[in-house]
């Protein structure tokens, strides 16, 4: 059977149930006079501070970010060889990369690999990037790499495409009629070359051991 309660035990409950949780929300004021100590998930005794105010006053405050946090991708244009390997593994093709040889080597990057192809255009377009970084897990020179900067909101998507190429128009043609002489000459030298005469190739008579008389 269905107890039926009174109007004085009813409030009386919901009393009872309004000063419990106004107790749980002037404690939480209470400790929240104070920020929570900004120290990175990584770090021991993260999880142990559960009090105080865990919104920061961005952008004047920042929580550290992981080192090995994937954010906006970086590249090192002096240490690239221009491999073409960032942009044929990336998965949604947000690096665009122009090359152009080079007929000799013209210098190394800070690990000694011989760089023989200039960066035309290396464009990377943050606003379609995916955050995989495979991209950086390929580069044989590891020039490409992802920063910790994570913030870097625009009003134009425009904005989002980062040039990382250091040769002007004029550099760029140049480099080009240079790369095409060097391609001429070596034609107009291979056609000068007289082929090698073609020599009958020697017979030899192969030398057979008999076979021993068997018992």
């Amino acid at each position: 059977m269905e107890t039926k309660h009174s109007y004085w035990t009813n409030f009386a409950f919901a009393a009872k149930s309004l000063a419990k949780g106004l107790s749980l929300t002037f404690s939480h004021i209470r400790k929240a006079r104070k920020g929570r100590s900004k120290l990175s998930v990584q770090e021991p005794g993260y999880f142990d501070n559960q009090s105080g105010i865990a919104t920061v006053q961005y952008p004047f405050e920042t929580i550290p970010v992981p080192d090995n946090g994937r954010y906006k991708l970086h590249n090192e244009i002096e240490d690239c060889i221009v491999c073409d390997k960032c942009a044929k593994i990336c998965p949604v093709n947000c690096i665009t990369i122009e090359p152009v040889r080079s007929a000799e080597e013209f210098g190394k990057t800070s690990d000694g690999t011989s760089m023989r192809i200039y960066a035309a255009k290396f464009d990377i377009d943050m606003g379609k990037c995916c955050f995989c970084g495979l991209c950086t897990t390929v580069c044989p020179t590891e020039c490409l790499t992802m920063t910790k900067e994570y913030d870097f909101s625009t009003f134009d998507m425009r904005d989002h495409n980062f040039p990382f190429g250091n040769m002007n128009a004029t550099e760029i043609e140049a480099k080009k009629k240079e790369w095409e002489e060097h391609q001429k000459t070596k034609a107009a030298s291979a056609e000068t070359v007289p082929a090698p005469s073609a020599s009958p190739k020697p017979v030899f008579k192969p030398k057979i051991k008999p076979i021993p008389p068997t018992e």
